[in-house]
């Protein structure tokens, strides 16, 4: 079952309302960009009117304004450099809590957000738990400039990692390149599996170009994983939560 059946549990509102038990007055959060991290917002926003009282470093322009609207106190990451916590979703995660993240195009700041926190507790449907990563196309933000020369050195680098595979510039609808918020480019590796993620990110870093790649490689330090049984949501953990 699926966390958008709606015959059965609300996997995403399951794993976000768990996550939202290590949430403590005055803490410094990092908030996550993507479905599952929406419903997290949504759900710290009806703590916040309730007098919970957080401040926020969205991830996001997406989630800047949604954290607005739910009544979210928040801070740039230049007023508030450290933060306690980041919740955030996750494209594929593995049980060295190894992840793929940048389906939403917000990787960089993610990135840059799990970083300067002390946790990063991820959220996601246990549909997104694999053996081996690279089934989700790895996002690599890419500077525009020079795109075509990019492509192709992105294109040895991975074979030089020891993975196989095309790579796409991600466009949108109206078929134009899909624009992060810092101006860059996302280009997806369809790699169908990652047998060294620790070799590729130093393969691809060595890339002019290369903004950064969607692998998160020991920034995690659990994931909540929500999974459907008997018609009700189970959330168990990944890694240690506290």
């Amino acid at each position: 079952m699926s966390a958008t059946d709606t015959s059965g549990p609300d996997l995403r509102r399951a794993a976000a309302a768990r996550a939202l038990d290590l949430v403590k007055p005055g803490m410094r959060l990092g908030l996550g960009t993507g479905s599952t991290a929406a419903s997290f917002v949504t759900l710290l926003g009806e703590r916040v009117r309730a007098g919970l009282d957080v401040v926020g470093v969205p991830t996001s322009e997406a989630t800047r304004v949604q954290a607005e609207r739910e009544g979210i106190r928040l801070a740039t990451l230049d007023e508030m450099p450290q933060l306690d916590l980041t919740i955030d979703g996750a494209d594929e995660v593995d049980d060295a809590l190894r992840l793929i993240k940048g389906g939403g195009a917000a990787l960089l700041r993610e990135k840059i957000v799990a970083c300067a926190s002390r946790r990063m507790v991820v959220i996601a449907d246990a549909a997104k738990r694999v053996e081996t990563l690279g089934a989700f196309p790895l996002p690599i933000e890419v500077n525009a400039f020079g795109l075509a020369a990019t492509q192709l050195a992105i294109a040895a680098a991975i074979g030089k990692a020891g993975c196989t595979g095309g790579i796409r510039l991600r466009v949108g609808a109206d078929g134009a390149p899909v624009v992060t918020d810092g101006g860059h480019r996302i280009v997806d590796a369809h790699l169908a599996r990652i047998p060294d993620p620790e070799a590729l990110p130093a393969a691809l870093g060595a890339v002019p170009g290369v903004v950064e790649p969607g692998l998160f490689l020991g920034i995690a330090s659990a994931a909540i994983l929500a999974a459907a049984r008997d018609g009700a949501a189970h959330v168990p953990v990944l890694g240690a939560l506290g």
